[in-house]
C-alpha cells in the first residue's frame, strides 16, 4: 500500500510488533494481520481495484491498430440466363487492417482519465483498509470492555450474595429487620439482571469480532499505546487534509472528470486513420463453366491501401450535449471534494474531542474509584457498629461498581477514539502498523503494471476463487471469561499513557510523496 497508491518505503509506527498470522488472535497486532489477510470486505476492494486497473488497458486499446478477417462461401442457386460466365459457387476472404492516426485527443484524454481513476482507486483501497482496521480495533476493545464488565458484574453478584447471606443471618438473631433483608434481595436480583445483560453484550461483541477477524477471540491482551497522536486539533486537521485517503480519492476523481470533458469535446473533431484491405476470391472452377475451350481465371486477389478522414459536420447536437454532461459531472466531483473535506474535518475534530474527553474521564474516574473503595470500606465499618444502615452499604457497593464500569468504558473509548483519529489523519494503514514484518503486503501496483500494457487478445487468467475465510465452523460464543478479573487489561492493567510525538518510528507525514506518476502522454 502507499500514499496516493505509491509510497517510498515501509513505515514503522506503533509498537505493533507484527508476527505471522495466527490460528487464533491473542493480541491486537495479530487480529489486525488476520483481518488484513482474510476479511472479505478488503478482498472485495482489492478485486474492485483490479477492475479499475483494466480500464487503462481498455482505453489504450483504442489507439492501437486493429485487424480483422472475413471469409464467405457462396452457392449461386439461380444464375442469370444471359450470362455464360456466371459462377456457380465462390469462396472469398478479406483482411482489414486499420491504424488510428488522430482522434481529436479522445484516446489520449480517456487514458489519462483512466490512469487518474486508478490513483483514486488506490486511495479508496487505502481508505477501506483503514476503515477495516478501525472496526477491528473497536471490536477488539469491545470484547475486552465487555469481559471487564461481565467480571465486574459477576463480582458484584457474588458480593451481594454474601451480603444477603450475612443479612439473613443477622435477621435470624434479631440484629436486622425484614426490610434490610428485602433490600439486599432486591439489589441481588437487579445485579443478576445486569449480569445477564452484559453477558449478552459480551457474546455480541465476540461475534462481531469473529465477523471482522475471522477467528474467535481468545484471551485478548492489552493493546499497545498509540503513537504520534497530535498535540493539537489544528495539527490533526492539517495532517488529515494532506493524507486522508477518502479526500485524496475525491480529488483524483475530480481530476479525472476534467479529462472526461476533453474526451466528450473530441466528438466534434476530425478523425484520421490509415487502412489497408486485402481480398481473395476463388470461384472453385465454376466461373465460365458454360464456355468451351476458353480459359477463365478462377482466382482473383485485390489489395487496397489508403488514409481515411472522417469529418463530423452535424450530429444533431450530440457532442455538445455530451460535453455539457461531462462538465456537470466534473462540477459534481468538485463539490464532492468539498463534501469529503468537510466530513474529514468533522471526523478529525470529533475524534480528537472524544479522545481528550476520554482521557479526562479516565483521570476523574480513577479518582472516583479510589474514593468509592475508601467510602465502601468506611460504610461497612460504620454499619458493623450500627452507625449505618444496610442500604448505605448497598448504595456504596453500587457506586463503586458504577465507577469501575465507567473507568473501563473510558479506557476503551480513549483507545478507540485515538485510533479513529489516526485513521482520519491517514496514519492507520498496514504499513503504518508495521504489519509488513509478518509477511508481504498487498501491492496494487503489481497487477496494474502487469496488465496496463497487455496487447494480447487471447490472454486469460485463471478463474477467481474465494480468498476470505468463512466462519460457519467457529462455535457460537459464550459469555465465559478465561482467567479472572486479575487478568483483564482494562481493570488492573490500565493502558500506557499516550506520549505526544513519541519516537516510535517514521510518521506517515514524514515520508515524501512518490514522484512516480502513472499518467502518461500516449500518442
Amino acid at each position: 500500500m502507499a500514499g496516493r497508491g505509491l509510497r517510498a518505503g515501509p513505515v514503522a509506527a506503533a509498537c505493533l510488533c507484527a508476527i505471522a498470522a495466527p490460528v487464533q488472535a491473542d493480541t491486537l497486532e495479530e487480529a489486525l494481520r488476520q483481518a488484513y489477510l482474510t476479511n472479505p470486505t478488503i478482498e472485495g476492494a482489492r478485486a474492485q481495484q483490479r477492475v479499475t486497473d483494466e480500464t487503462v488497458a481498455i482505453e489504450r486499446s483504442g489507439g492501437r491498430p486493429s485487424a480483422s478477417a472475413q471469409g464467405t462461401y457462396t452457392e449461386f442457386v439461380k444464375q442469370n440466363a444471359a450470362s455464360f460466365t456466371a459462377p456457380e459457387r465462390s469462396l472469398t476472404g478479406q483482411l482489414n487492417l486499420a491504424v488510428p492516426i488522430y482522434s481529436g485527443g479522445a484516446i489520449r484524454n480517456a487514458v489519462r482519465a483512466a490512469e487518474t481513476r486508478v490513483l483514486a482507486g488506490r486511495a479508496e483501497l487505502r481508505g477501506t483498509e483503514s476503515a477495516l482496521f478501525s472496526q477491528v480495533v473497536a471490536a477488539y476493545m469491545d470484547v475486552i470492555l465487555q469481559e471487564a464488565l461481565v467480571a465486574l458484574n459477576a463480582n458484584n453478584v457474588e458480593v451481594l450474595g454474601i451480603n444477603l447471606q450475612a443479612t439473613q443471618d443477622r435477621f435470624q438473631i434479631g440484629d436486622l429487620t425484614r426490610t434490610d433483608v428485602a433490600q439486599s434481595e432486591a439489589r441481588l436480583s437487579l445485579a443478576r439482571s445486569d449480569l445477564r445483560t452484559v453477558q449478552a453484550n459480551l457474546i455480541t461483541a465476540r461475534e462481531t469480532y469473529i465477523a471482522l477477524v475471522g477467528e474467535a477471540p481468545t484471551d485478548l491482551q492489552a493493546p499497545p499505546p498509540l503513537p504520534n497522536l497530535p498535540d493539537s486539533v489544528a495539527v490533526a486537521v492539517a495532517a488529515a487534509l494532506e493524507n486522508n485517503p477518502d479526500l485524496i480519492a475525491a480529488q483524483e476523481r475530480a481530476d479525472a472528470a476534467f479529462y472526461d470533458i476533453d474526451v466528450a469535446g473530441a466528438g466534434r473533431l476530425p478523425q484520421l486513420e490509415a487502412f489497408t484491405t486485402g481480398g481473395y476470391t476463388n470461384f472453385l472452377n465454376s466461373l465460365g463453366a458454360g464456355v468451351i475451350n476458353v480459359p477463365i481465371p478462377q482466382v482473383q486477389t485485390t489489395v487496397q491501401a489508403g488514409v481515411r478522414a472522417t469529418i463530423p459536420l452535424y450530429q444533431g447536437g450530440r457532442p455538445a450535449a455530451q460535453e455539457r454532461q461531462a462538465q456537470a459531472r466534473a462540477s459534481q466531483a468538485l463539490e464532492q471534494v468539498v463534501a469529503v473535506e468537510r466530513d474529514v474535518i468533522q471526523q478529525v475534530r470529533g475524534a480528537y474531542a472524544a479522545w481528550l474527553a476520554a482521557n479526562a474521564i479516565i483521570a476523574s474516574t480513577q479518582a472516583a474509584v479510589s474514593a468509592a473503595e475508601l467510602g465502601l470500606e468506611g460504610v461497612r465499618a460504620e454499619q458493623t457498629v450500627g452507625n449505618r444502615q444496610i442500604l448505605d452499604v448497598l448504595d456504596a457497593e453500587q457506586e463503586l461498581l458504577q465507577a469501575r464500569a465507567q473507568l473501563v468504558t473510558a479506557r476503551r473509548t480513549e483507545y478507540v477514539a485515538g485510533f479513529t483519529l489516526l485513521a482520519a489523519m491517514g496514519r492507520a494503514e498496514a504499513e503504518d502498523l508495521n504489519l509488513a514484518e509478518a509477511g508481504p503486503l498487498y501491492d496494487p501496483t503489481v497487477y496494474y503494471e502487469d496488465v496496463r500494457g497487455s496487447i494480447w487478445d487471447w490472454r486469460r487468467d485463471p478463474d477467481p476463487e474465494t480468498r476470505a475465510t468463512r466462519t460457519i465452523e467457529i462455535p457460537a460464543q459464550t459469555a465465559d471469561i478465561p482467567g479472572g478479573m486479575e487478568e483483564l487489561p482494562l481493570i488492573d492493567e490500565p493502558l500506557s499513557p499516550t506520549t505526544f510525538g513519541a519516537p516510535y518510528g517514521i510518521r506517515t507525514t514524514d515520508v515524501p510523496p512518490s514522484d512516480v506518476d502513472i499518467r502518461e502522454q500516449p500518442q
